[in-house]
C-alpha cells in the first residue's frame, strides 16, 4: 500500500466553502465559438450560453470557464485581443455578459474568464500606436521590438521560433516608409508579445483584472502563464530551429524545449513576481478570486512553483494528459503530481481534453504504445483510430479523474463522448498552425467543432444555420437530445458520476492510498478514507473486483464479480 496525502479542505461551513470552493471543484469549459449560436451567424455567443445554463447546471458542475470573448480580429480564435474590457460584437455585449455572470451565479455556478497576458492583437490600440511611434518610443517599449541582424537589419534578431511555425519575428515598416525594427510574436504574426518588464504593461493588466472582478467574475484562466517573462538579452535558444519546431511534431518541440535550463522565454523565474502581484489583487476581494494557470513546464515540480503560497491557486495538470492509457503510467503520473502539489499545499487540477488538445476519445482510440511523436495531437500521424475503443476508455477515464483528490476541468462535448474530427476539409481549417506550417499540420480545429444539441437540423441544434465548422453526420447520435434519451449514454455517466462526487464525502480533498494488484500491471486501484475504492483496468482481461457495493461503473458489469477490460468501477465498503 502506498498513501499519498493532499491538503485537507477547510471544514465545509458556508463561509469556508465560498473561500476554498476551487480546491475540489469541477469546472466546465465553454469554447464560446462552438457552444451555442443564438442568432444564426454560425458562431456561438453569450446568448447561446445563457440559453443553455440549465443544461450546464444539470450536469452537476461547480463552475464554468469561458474562452476569450473580447473584441478580436479572430486570427487565433479570440486569443488575439484588441480590447480587454469589452465583448466581441459577434458574441454579444458587455450588458449581455453581465447578465450571463449574474444568471450563472443564480444557478449556483462560478464564472471564470480567460485572460491573455502574453500578447495582444496587432489591432490593439497599443500596437498600432507602437508601429506609428517609431524606434525608441515609450509606445514601442510596451512590446518587444529590436533591430534586425545582418546587412541592413534584414535578418531576425535571434533564432526564436513561433509555436505556430516559422520565425517568431516580424519586421515593420517605419513611418517614413523604410524597413524598420522587428517585433516578437511567439505565436501568430498578428499576436505581438508584450514587454512584461514595462511597468505600464503590469499596471494595465492589474486594472483589467479589477474590471472583471468588479463585474462578478470569480477568477481567470491564464493563457500561456509560463511565457510572459523574457531574457532582456534575447539570446539564441540554440535548439529547435527550422520547420521541425512546428506544433504537431516532436513533443519537446511543441513545448519549446521547456526543459532547457535558463530558457530565454519559457518558465523564467521573473514570471513569479507578476503572479505574486496578481494574487494580492485577487485576495483583496471578498470572497477572494481564483487563478488557474495554463503552464507548459518541464515537470510537476516546476509546475508546483507557480502554486506556492501567495502565488497562483491552481494550474492544469498536463502531465496526466500526456500519459498513455496504461495503468502503470497513469499511477506514476498521478503520484508525482499529487506529491508535487502537496509540497506547496495546492490541489491538482485534472484535465483530459481542452480546446488545444485532441479529444481524448480519439487519443485513447489510437495505439497507446505508438501514438506518434505528439501524444497531444496523435491524428497527425498515420495511426488509425478505433472510436469504439477510445469511447470505452474515455468512460473509464472520467471515473478515474473524478475519484482522484483535487479538482477537474471538463471540456464541452466530452460529456457526449465527442471524438476529434480528423477529416475536416482543408479549405475550412482556420487554426493559424495550418498556414504557418505550410499546410503540413492541421492544427486544433478538429477539437473545436460546434456541439450537437439535436438529432436533426443543419447544425444539429447548434444554431438555426450551419456552424463555422461542419459536424459529422454521425454526431446526430451523440447529440444532447439523443443521449438524454439513452440512460446508458456518456452524458448520463457524467451526470451520475458528478452527482455521486457531490454526495460522497469520501471524494474531494484528502488522502489516497494505492492498492497493489499482484500479477496485474494493467490494473490501477486506490482507496479513499471512509470505505471508497476505485478500480480501473487498462488491459483487456477481466479482473476480480474487491469486496464492496458497486455504486457506479463505466460499463455494465457481469454477474461474476469481475471488471471487464478498459473499464472502471466505484465501490463502497461502508
Amino acid at each position: 500500500m502506498t498513501t499519498v496525502t493532499t491538503p485537507e479542505p477547510l471544514p465545509r461551513t458556508a463561509a469556508a466553502a465560498e473561500h476554498d470552493w476551487w480546491r475540489d471543484a469541477v469546472t466546465y469549459q465553454l469554447y464560446i465559438r462552438s457552444f451555442a449560436d443564438s442568432d444564426g451567424d454560425g458562431l456561438g455567443d453569450v446568448e447561446g450560453i445563457r440559453s443553455r445554463l440549465p443544461y450546464i447546471a444539470a450536469l452537476g458542475v461547480d463552475a464554468l470557464w469561458i474562452n476569450p470573448w473580447y473584441p478580436s480580429p479572430q486570427a487565433d480564435a479570440g486569443y488575439d485581443v484588441a480590447d480587454y474590457r469589452a465583448i466581441h460584437p459577434a458574441f454579444g455585449t458587455l450588458e449581455s455578459a453581465q447578465k450571463l455572470i449574474d444568471e450563472a451565479h443564480d444557478a449556483g455556478l462560478k464564472v471564470l474568464l480567460d485572460i491573455v497576458p502574453n500578447h495582444t492583437s496587432d489591432e490593439h490600440p497599443w500596437f498600432t500606436a507602437a508601429v506609428a511611434a517609431g524606434p525608441g518610443s515609450p509606445e514601442r517599449d510596451r512590446y518587444v521590438f529590436r533591430p534586425g541582424q545582418g546587412p541592413g537589419g534584414d535578418e531576425p534578431p535571434n533564432d526564436w521560433r513561433s509555436v505556430f511555425g516559422g520565425t517568431a519575428w516580424q519586421r515593420v515598416t517605419d513611418p517614413d516608409g523604410r524597413p524598420g525594427e522587428w517585433y516578437l510574436h511567439l505565436f501568430d504574426v498578428k499576436q505581438p508579445d508584450l514587454n512584461w518588464a514595462n511597468a505600464e504593461v503590469r499596471a494595465e493588466f492589474v486594472d483589467v483584472l479589477r474590471f472583471w472582478f468588479d463585474r462578478g467574475a470569480d477568477g481567470f484562466r491564464i493563457d500561456v502563464a509560463h511565457g510572459l517573462a523574457k531574457d532582456p538579452m534575447l539570446p539564441d535558444v540554440g535548439v529547435g530551429g527550422g520547420e521541425a519546431s512546428t506544433v504537431g511534431h516532436e513533443e519537446e518541440k511543441i513545448l519549446g524545449h521547456v526543459d532547457l535550463e535558463d530558457h530565454p522565454y519559457w518558465d523564467r523565474p521573473e514570471v513569479h513576481e507578476i503572479y505574486a502581484d496578481w494574487r494580492r489583487v485577487a485576495d483583496s476581494y471578498d470572497p477572494p478570486r481564483l487563478f488557474v494557470a495554463e503552464a507548459w513546464v518541464a515537470s510537476s515540480e516546476k509546475l508546483a512553483a507557480y502554486l506556492r503560497p501567495a502565488h497562483l491557486h491552481t494550474a492544469f495538470d498536463f502531465e496526466f494528459v500526456r500519459a498513455p492509457w496504461a495503468a502503470g503510467k497513469l499511477r506514476a503520473t498521478a503520484t508525482t503530481s499529487l506529491a508535487a502539489h502537496d509540497a506547496v499545499g495546492a490541489p491538482v487540477m485534472w484535465v483530459l481534453s481542452n480546446h488545444d488538445i485532441a479529444r481524448h476519445v480519439t487519443r485513447y482510440g489510437k495505439p497507446q504504445d505508438a501514438r506518434g511523436t505528439d501524444p497531444l495531437h496523435p491524428y497527425d500521424d498515420a495511426a488509425p483510430t478505433d472510436i469504439g475503443l477510445g469511447t470505452r476508455r474515455a468512460r473509464a477515464a472520467i471515473l478515474l479523474v473524478l475519484a482522484l483528490p483535487g479538482g477537474v476541468y471538463l471540456y464541452q462535448g466530452e460529456e457526449l463522448g465527442l471524438p476529434e474530427v480528423e477529416d475536416l476539409p482543408e479549405d475550412l481549417l482556420q487554426d493559424p498552425t495550418w498556414e504557418r506550417s505550410g499546410h503540413r499540420v492541421r492544427g486544433r480545429d478538429g477539437c473545436r467543432v460546434p456541439l450537437p444539441w439535436a438529432r436533426n437540423g443543419e447544425s444539429l441544434g447548434f444554431g438555426p444555420n450551419p456552424g463555422w465548422l461542419p459536424q459529422p453526420p454521425e454526431w446526430a447520435h451523440l447529440s444532447v437530445e439523443a443521449e438524454e434519451a439513452d440512460r446508458g449514454s456518456m452524458l448520463w455517466l457524467y451526470r451520475d458520476a458528478l452527482r455521486l462526487r457531490r454526495e460522497l464525502p469520501q471524494l474531494g480533498g484528502g488522502p489516497l492510498t494505492w492498492a497493489d494488484t499482484p500479477g496485474r500491471d494493467d490494473v490501477l486501484t486506490f482507496t479513499r478514507p471512509g470505505g471508497f475504492t476505485c478500480v480501473v483496468s487498462t488491459g483487456r482481461a477481466p479482473v476480480a473486483l474487491p469486496a464492496g457495493r458497486v455504486v457506479l461503473s463505466s460499463v455494465p458489469l457481469p454477474a461474476d464479480g469481475t471488471l471487464p477490460g478498459d473499464a472502471a468501477a466505484w465501490l463502497l465498503t461502508t
